[in-house]
């Protein structure tokens, strides 16, 4: 049974949507929907699908079956929802907005009109990510103790300036941290387990955008770990993303998304290894998608839920995690900034709003 996606944007993102869509068995591209006519008008002339620029009429378009939201951050729930009323599944790019409230009516809203919701959230179908994940599920590492992740990357200011929507609070909700390194944010969540307390600091510190190109923050877990966070686009030119984790019986690295050390006290529960070399993808220096199977594994899982009346890896409320630890660290900031004194006798600002999560019970 062929099923019929319609893409919504016609920028990068969507183009990588497009890609996979059309390497999947039994997917055809409906149509495609976005402001701009020129845009639009080229990937449905690659494709060979209906374009539109009219929303209504691209809601109405038959056959449809489900959505490929990549449009700006701060328009997911809002299409979301008027797709999910129609009957349409709903496949967004993360995050799921920009707020976990708008992010709540989108899975309020997916609930009530029975259509599967999913965020293409791709790391979690890379092969050294499952390894990693597998090895910590298996408790190889002891006693967990320490995570630490590195999103130490570059954009060139044309990247903010070309665009009407990055690094703005409304459009995308942030800077590096909601943009990029959520997908690390979702990574720590996914493996190492829910976040109950965050300390950080932002800074603005090479662009001029209205939100942060540079974010440390330090992370309590549940499992009693300690955690730290560096999300950047400022590091010229661009370094690989780095996950390590530890805990009491070894040390697992992650680089580059490739699984490239396992230091464990057993060397019998030793993961296979990838040497480290030349980066698998270019996202450290470039917001262009080279690969675009990752995402068609995300494509396939969510059709397989639509099919099975199963669900998603990353559903909505799977995909609201890694947005609540987003605004708990940028609540955190907001905190710490309004005591710039270091010469205080009180203890750093703890903010624990992370704590006992709907989406973690």
């Amino acid at each position: 049974m062929t099923v019929h996606v319609g893409l919504i944007g016609a920028g990068n993102i969507t183009r990588t949507h497009a890609r996979a869509a059309s390497a999947t068995p039994d997917v055809e591209i409906a149509a495609v929907f976005g402001s701009n006519p020129e845009k639009v008008c080229a990937l449905s002339a690659e494709y060979g699908c209906a374009h539109y620029t009219d929303w209504e009429r691209f809601l109405a378009h038959k056959p449809m079956d489900m959505i490929a939201i990549g449009s700006p951050s701060g328009l997911h729930a809002e299409q979301g929802i008027a797709a999910a009323r129609r009957g349409l599944h709903v496949l967004t790019e993360k995050p799921l907005d920009v707020s976990t409230a708008r992010a709540d009516e989108l899975i309020s809203e997916a609930a009530k009109a029975r259509v599967k919701l999913g965020v293409f959230f791709q790391d979690r179908f890379k092969p050294g990510v499952r390894r990693m994940r597998d090895c910590v599920n298996a408790g190889t590492l002891g006693k967990p103790i320490l995570a630490d992740a590195r999103v130490k990357w570059y954009r060139p200011p044309d990247y903010y300036k070309n665009s009407r929507w990055r690094g703005t609070p409304a459009f995308d909700g942030g800077g590096a941290l909601i943009n990029q390194a959520i997908h690390t944010l979702d990574l720590l969540l996914w493996i190492f387990g829910d976040v109950v307390a965050v300390q950080a600091r932002k800074t603005t510190a090479l662009h001029d955008i209205e939100a942060e190109d540079t974010l440390v923050a330090t992370l309590e877990f549940a499992n009693g770990a300690l955690g730290s966070v560096i999300a950047t686009t400022s590091v010229f030119p661009g370094y690989p993303r780095r996950i390590e984790l530890s805990g009491s019986e070894g040390t697992l690295i992650l680089t580059d998304d490739q699984l490239t050390a396992a230091n464990l006290r057993d060397s019998a529960t030793t993961p296979r290894l990838e040497p480290a070399g030349d980066p698998v993808d270019d996202r450290a220096a470039s917001p262009l998608i080279s690969d675009f199977l990752p995402h068609q594994a995300v494509l396939e899982d969510f059709i397989r839920a639509i099919q099975s009346g199963g669900e998603p890896l990353c559903n909505g409320r799977e995909g609201r995690r890694s947005l609540a630890l987003v605004e708990a660290i940028y609540a955190s900031c907001l905190a710490v900034g309004a005591s710039s004194s270091f010469e205080r006798d009180e203890p750093p600002v703890s903010i624990r709003r992370v704590r006992r999560l709907p989406s973690q019970r």
